[in-house]
């Protein structure tokens, strides 16, 4: 497994799967061991993947300084990577929970990104507010579905602040574009990957600076791909196209029926889609 120290000596692990250009990928989660992204759907056909496993997760040790799991201080782990690799520029994946990360890097080390893909992303680095009614609106594509109604109701109390444990377990269906057995064996493994600690300290405060991270964004003049799923109830599709609208140089892409995890909903579309945009 290969590895290489953070700037605060903690030693960290990655994957590189595929052949291909090099593609930095960052997991959510958030703070889940990279494992879940896998090949992307075979997206490591076409490109070489380099799965980062952030620290206290997968191969990679805990630091010493549980503070240094919030997602700004994350960042100079990826430069670490991006030094180690001997790359001047890197493309960048970031799904869910991982777009912070990938935006907060390239807001810090512009100069560094030759593409940007932010999968599924999370907008709390941007600043972006999704509305109930948005999520709501994505959820109710799925009316036909035998677990819909239960599920349903447990979105409306989330979205008017009325969410326990269980009422977010309850709308996890609405995740995923499929929910058979394998959805189901795929959401569980989620709770054994990720860092629970490292979790609540990633979006903590402090970690994040909208108005200056958009403004780097507004002239940052490189692609940018943003992906959505139709379905998706965590980056409704309203989110993402007001994502994608603040670079010079962003564009949407939206897959029909898919959720948070569109790879496993269509993978020809997701590998064509990302890999052309890369090209």
């Amino acid at each position: 497994m290969p590895t290489f120290p953070a700037p605060d000596g903690t030693l960290l692990a990655y994957h590189a799967s595929g052949s291909g250009d090099p593609l930095i990928c960052l997991p959510g989660g958030p703070v889940q061991d990279s494992v879940y992204l896998e090949g992307l759907g075979g997206l490591d056909a076409h490109r070489t993947l380099i799965r980062l496993d952030l620290r206290g997760t997968g191969s990679s040790a805990a630091p010493e300084d549980p503070a240094s799991y919030r997602c700004d201080r994350l960042v100079e782990d990826v430069e670490a990577l991006r030094v180690h690799l001997g790359l001047d520029t890197v493309d960048l994946l970031g799904h869910s929970a991982g777009a912070n990360l990938a935006a907060l890097y390239t807001a810090r080390h512009p100069e560094r990104v030759a593409r940007l893909v932010l999968l599924t992303p999370g907008p709390a680095a941007v600043g972006l507010e999704t509305s109930g009614e948005e999520r709501l609106a994505a959820a109710r594509l799925r009316t036909g579905e035998p677990w819909f109604a239960e599920a349903y109701v447990a979105l409306e109390d989330l979205t008017a602040g009325r969410g326990t444990a269980e009422t977010f377990e309850a709308v996890q269906p609405f995740f995923h574009g499929t929910w058979d057995e394998a959805a189901r064996e795929r959401n569980a493994a989620t709770v054994r990957q990720r860092n629970d600690e490292a979790a609540g300290i990633y979006g903590s405060e402090g970690a994040y600076e909208p108005e200056a991270t958009r403004a780097v964004f507004a002239e940052f003049g490189r692609p940018v791909l943003v992906v959505a799923g139709e379905g998706d109830v965590n980056t409704p599709v309203p989110t993402a196209a007001a994502y994608a609208e603040l670079f010079p140089k962003g564009e949407l892409a939206v897959l029909a029926g898919a959720g948070h995890f569109p790879w496993h909903d269509d993978a020809e579309w997701v590998v064509s889609t990302v890999d052309g945009f890369l090209a």
